[in-house]
């Protein structure tokens, strides 16, 4: 399944490596891509193994706000 999450609070570089590093980190995700222009993430898991939710819980837990489109 693939789904694009709104993240605010992204700034720099280093936001968009610690997005990108704690999503990867969630059993079950194959693909992240961050966009930080438009403060969108893209992510690409197996429904059978995460859910989008937890994935959402990681980002905010890392400080940032997450909205799902």
């Amino acid at each position: 399944m693939k789904k694009i999450l709104k993240v605010e609070g992204m700034t720099c570089q280093h936001c968009v490596d610690t997005v990108t590093e704690k999503v990867t980190m969630i059993t079950g995700v194959t693909n992240v891509m961050v966009n930080l222009e438009e403060k969108k993430v893209s992510i690409e898991f197996e429904e059978s193994k995460t859910q989008l939710e937890k994935i959402s819980h990681q980002i905010i837990e890392a400080g940032f706000e997450v909205e799902v489109s």
